[in-house]
């Protein structure tokens, strides 16, 4: 009949009490052996051994008691060793699963919240994709003609001709083509861009200053032949109309196309989220051929245009008697246009740049390159144009110091970190302070680079700066480029400082500590 396993407990409890037994009698007699007769103790000396004996006993029986207390404890849990260890396994086991589902958790929390980050984000995004458009009619509307003031509500056009007319589309889109075309046309070199994910890099033809050379030259034919140079100002809000809706549509192409790029030409802020890749660009670098649509639209349409819209209120100005001279305008439209200039003639050097290297090519970038540029940042000539401003000489050369001290701190920062960045061991570069890091890349902290961290944006809003003050106090519309140049760069400065300080880590922090100015040497 088989042992139960309380049965076998109590055999194995048996067996050990018998052994213990036999091993004491052994000891205290012996049958088997004859010896010799000793006296008997006395009597103190028998009770001594009793109790000494007693003493023993009794200590046996303890451990007798203690052992047979352990294996009757495992008999009533019904555990042998080995379901013992089993149990321990078990236990073991669901700590660990217990761990998987903290993990778990966690990891579910963390998503959620990633994903109210990501949904509060794509509202921010969505408002502010509403909320440009709207800012740019209400600048646009608020200072036409000689009105130009915050005090008054615009007067909205209320007719569908008002917005759109076959001629301003005409005139946008053979625009638009026009610079396709010269973008194409194999003048300037070609160069590499930077490596992208895999090593890769894209190739790009640097014809942009041949680009303006030429739009300069058709402009000055138009002028020659008599065409209006008045119908941009005529059919201004048409034209913004047109590029408005012209952005939008090239951006709903660009993420419908992004939704089936490869990972690796994705950008690094791409979400997967419709708003968020709709409105930042899903794509870094979308390319039909070798036109690459973001350095295109970076600088030629807008950028150009920007120039070119500038000349038609100058010549329109100098072609109207009471209305010339007007110096201020003239000034403006030179030190724009020296700008834009300079951007073509060093146009390798976007290249480099955070719009090009990290952001994709989405609504932002569009609307900023087709729309904001080239009808807002004319605000100030548009102004002086209406409204032409008197003022002395010595007024006009300071105004004019300030624009030229802007452009050569921008322009000298940015040549001195494209240099660097090509080639840090330059022997023209040799005077200069570096700090390496772990990347591999060296931190510039003197120089222009020593000056503050970003010096170029220093220069930007010198210049930006210089271009509204001929406009004068009395209205405030005219120094929106200038706030709104403050407000990106301290934006963009910020990201970059974030970035720079993750990618760079310790060597970010002792770059920091040697260029203490963010933006304005002592106080920013």
């Amino acid at each position: 009949m088989p042992t139960t396993p309380g049965r076998k407990a109590t055999a194995t409890f048996r067996s050990t009490r018998s052994r213990s037994r036999s091993r004491g009698r052994g000891r205290s007699k012996s049958p088997a052996r004859t010896t010799k007769a000793k006296p008997s103790p006395s009597p103190t000396r028998r009770s001594r051994s009793t109790s000494r004996s007693r003493t023993a006993n009794s200590k046996k029986a303890v451990t007798t008691t203690k052992t047979t207390t352990t294996i009757v404890s495992s008999s009533n849990t019904g555990t042998t060793p080995q379901r013992h260890s089993a149990r321990i396994a078990a236990i073991q086991q669901e700590a660990e699963e217990h761990k998987k589902l903290i993990y778990v958790s966690t990891k579910t929390t963390t998503k959620e919240s990633d994903a109210d980050v990501l949904t509060h984000g794509s509202v921010i995004l969505f408002l502010t994709a509403v909320f440009l458009p709207v800012l740019v009619y209400g600048l646009n509307l608020m200072c036409k003609g000689k009105r130009c003031t915050l005090r008054a509500f615009p007067d909205c056009p209320n007719k569908l001709c008002d917005y759109f007319n076959l001629n301003s589309a005409l005139a946008f889109f053979g625009w638009y083509a026009f610079q396709v075309v010269l973008a194409l046309i194999p003048a300037g070199r070609v160069v590499d861009g930077q490596p992208l994910k895999g090593g890769r890099r894209l190739k790009y033809r640097l014809n942009g200053l041949f680009a303006l050379i030429v739009s300069l030259v058709a402009f000055g034919v138009g002028v020659y032949l008599k065409y209006p140079v008045n119908f941009v100002r005529q059919n201004w809000i048409q034209l913004m109309s047109t590029a408005l809706v012209f952005s939008f549509v090239q951006s709903v192409y660009l993420y419908l196309r992004a939704r089936k790029a490869t990972p690796g030409a994705l950008a690094p802020k791409a979400t997967g989220n419709v708003v968020s890749d709709f409105f930042l660009g899903r794509e870094l670098n979308p390319c039909i051929g070798s036109l690459d649509l973001k350095f295109f639209n970076e600088l030629r349409p807008g950028l150009i245009g920007w120039v070119i819209i500038n000349l038609c209120l100058l010549v329109e100005a100098y072609q109207t008697k009471d209305m010339w001279p007007n110096y201020p305008l003239a000034m403006v439209t030179f030190f724009q246009f020296l700008y834009v200039a300079d951007s073509l003639v060093f146009e390798e050097a976007i290249l480099t740049t955070t719009d090009i290297t990290r952001e994709g090519f989405g609504f932002m970038l569009c609307f900023g390159d087709l729309v904001l540029v080239p009808f807002t940042y004319t605000l100030v000539t548009r102004f002086l144009f209406f409204n032409p401003q008197q003022w002395p000489v010595g007024t006009l050369v300071a105004i004019g110091f300030l624009a030229l001290l802007g452009f050569l701190i921008f322009r000298g920062s940015n040549s001195q970190k494209n240099q660097f960045r090509r080639n840090p061991y330059d022997p023209a570069l040799a005077h200069l302070e570096s700090i390496p890091t772990s990347s591999g890349r060296r931190l510039l902290v003197s120089g222009w680079w020593g000056l503050c961290r970003h010096p170029n944006y220093l220069g930007d809003l010198l210049m930006a700066l210089a271009w509204s003050l001929p406009c004068g106090f009395a209205h405030g519309l005219p120094y929106y480029y200038p706030i709104w140049m403050l407000v990106q760069l301290v934006h963009r400065q910020y990201e970059d400082d974030q970035w720079c300080r993750k990618k760079y880590r310790a060597a970010w922090d002792r770059y920091c500590e040697r260029v203490k100015y963010r933006l304005v040497p002592y106080l920013y």
